[in-house]
């Protein structure tokens, strides 16, 4: 961050405690629980923590918060670090897990017994959530609660040595059952689980809640900023409660900011898990979906994600953000760094008449219009052309600048044409053009000084690329689907049309996962999954959503 951007409000924290040496180094964590892909409301978080302590010569630990096993598994650790990777983020030997402590907690559990603070508890999980009261009426003890230390450490060792069923028992913190704030009303610290753990293997058959791992999982890591969204605001009580019960060495801080929120989209993992296992979408790296990988795949860039996550601010307020907004990002950034090249997505065929059969002619096509680094390439032409269907109109109107019967229009790179005659099928359906080519008018090289208003772009028959085309839209039809009781009524059922089109020869040869722009349609991507010439639409040239997205926002 430049020293003349205004500080957010953690970064001021964060001067503030160097400044009064309260820290030397900051450390900070970003710690996904590996049931799931991350999605784009993660990328806040970990360009939020790996960013300070890049700017303060810090450290930043990748921590996978693993207290759940059977929903979580090593495919989504892959994925994760792979995401973060290509963020362009590392967390080098800081790779940790909540279950690399597991022995810890399990020793300050026994603690918190000894204390008199902790206590095993009898009743089902239904009846515990009898006991837990609501927000306007206090909670009821459990009459396990004041069992002794010693009948405490006697349960919660036969816990430990796998002699109870699942649910049989649970270890409880002991605080106030009148709390008014839920999660202080003697919350869980261990349950029974008999299943293997991702990571830990077989060894272990309880585990420990997420609110107690989390808050000494940072103490052992000695974290000195748990930067969290929101949602985690009622829970930094029980965060520090168990920090003041056990004293570790390190003390963190726990702060607060916004989730990164964006419209018609949804970011709970348990939905975009179903969208996935109903077959809505083909996968977690489907291109409609808000995961890092869907994003990948569709071919954002690291480098705008990062942009927009700086626009979007750190801040203390919920907000519902544009889309539109990810999209500029988008576009700015391929807009300096995509190569431009030439495909036609709904073919018309055109044959020039006056043109030699067997005649090929090899235009010179700047790869950049604003960069000259970008170099040139060459285009074959010939006799017959492909256009956009869109480029003709039988019944044009007046301004209508593109090709109509007896109108002329200038091929990109090419020369000027004029068509004389429209061939129909016994439909109606127009399905050729024949029309004649000025041979003076060759671009770079002309020498007629004729003008015309229209450019529109073409493939050569003879030398096109088939390929298959994807083009994406908003997977949801409403800004916020989370206000939807059932999102499902709200999937937007064009979220994706697929076309078969005609590419010019040279992106027979692109990379997969490289982005280039189609002039005049948009940018693309060659899709980096499967087999085949498959390019993916990374987004328009212009926001057709705009105007719709700002109303709907004001209505959300």
């Amino acid at each position: 961050m430049n020293d003349t951007e205004p500080r957010d409000f953690i970064r001021k924290i964060i001067d503030e405690d160097l400044e009064s040496g309260k820290h030397a180094e900051i450390v900070t964590r970003f710690p996904p629980e590996p049931n799931g892909y991350l999605h784009i409301g993660h990328v806040m978080s970990i360009c939020l923590n790996f960013g300070v302590t890049a700017e303060t010569g810090g450290r930043t630990y990748l921590r996978f918060d693993d207290t759940n096993p059977g929903k979580e598994s090593p495919e989504y650790v892959a994925a994760i670090k792979k995401d973060v990777h290509w963020l362009g983020f590392d967390w080098g030997d800081r790779l940790t897990h909540a279950s690399d402590y597991f022995e810890q907690l399990h020793q300050s559990a026994i603690e918190l017994i000894e204390k008199g603070v902790a206590y095993v508890d009898s009743l089902s999980a239904e009846e515990i959530r009898e006991h837990r009261g609501t927000l306007t009426e206090p909670g009821k003890d459990s009459p396990y609660r004041d069992r002794s230390v010693e009948e405490n450490l006697d349960l919660f060792a036969r816990m430990y040595a796998g002699e109870f069923a699942d649910g049989e028992h649970v270890l409880r913190a002991r605080i106030d059952m009148a709390s008014p704030n839920m999660n202080m009303r003697d919350p869980a610290i261990y349950r029974i689980r008999h299943i293997p753990h991702q990571n830990a293997g077989d060894k272990w058959c309880i585990y420990p809640m997420y609110d107690f791992a989390h808050g000494l999982s940072d103490a052992y890591e000695g974290i000195t900023h748990s930067l969290c969204t929101l949602e985690f605001e009622d829970h930094r009580p029980l965060y520090d409660w168990f920090l003041d019960q056990l004293q570790p060495e390190h003390r963190p801080r726990q702060i607060e900011f916004s989730r990164l929120n964006i419209a018609y989209a949804i970011t709970s993992k348990r939905k975009l898990n179903a969208l996935v296992e109903e077959g809505v979408v083909s996968g977690w790296d489907d291109p409609r979906m808000p995961t890092i990988a869907g994003m990948r795949r569709r071919g954002y860039p690291p480098e705008a994600l990062r942009e927009f996550v700086v626009r979007a601010g750190v801040t203390k307020k919920d907000k519902l953000i544009e889309m539109g907004a990810l999209e500029n990002c988008v576009r700015e950034t391929l807009g300096d760094s995509a190569a431009r090249r030439m495909a036609v997505l709904r073919p018309l065929k055109v044959v020039l008449t006056n043109y030699p059969e067997d005649q090929v002619e090899l235009m010179e096509a700047k790869n950049h219009p604003g960069n000259p680094d970008f170099g040139t390439r060459e285009m074959p032409f010939s006799r017959e052309l492909w256009i956009e269907q869109d480029d003709f109109m039988e019944d044009a109107p007046r301004k209508f600048f593109r090709l109509k019967p007896g109108g002329e229009v200038r091929l990109r790179f090419g020369y000027i044409i004029q068509c004389d005659e429209v061939i129909k099928d016994d439909d109606g359906n127009v399905v050729e053009l024949r029309c004649s080519y000025d041979p003076d008018t060759r671009s770079g090289t002309g020498t007629s000084d004729r003008k015309v208003k229209g450019t529109i772009h073409w493939v050569s028959c003879q030398h096109a690329v088939d390929a298959s085309v994807r083009l994406y839209d908003r997977l949801f039809t409403v800004a916020n689907p989370n206000a939807v009781e059932d999102f499902h009524s709200v999937l937007n059922p064009d979220s994706l049309e697929t076309v078969s089109a005609k590419l010019e020869p040279s992106l027979g040869d692109l990379a997969a996962g490289e982005a280039v722009q189609f002039e005049r349609l948009g940018y693309f991507c060659k899709d980096a999954v499967g087999e085949g010439s498959v390019f993916n639409r990374v987004v328009t040239l212009r926001d057709s959503w705009a105007k719709i997205e700002k109303q709907a926002l004001q209505q959300a």
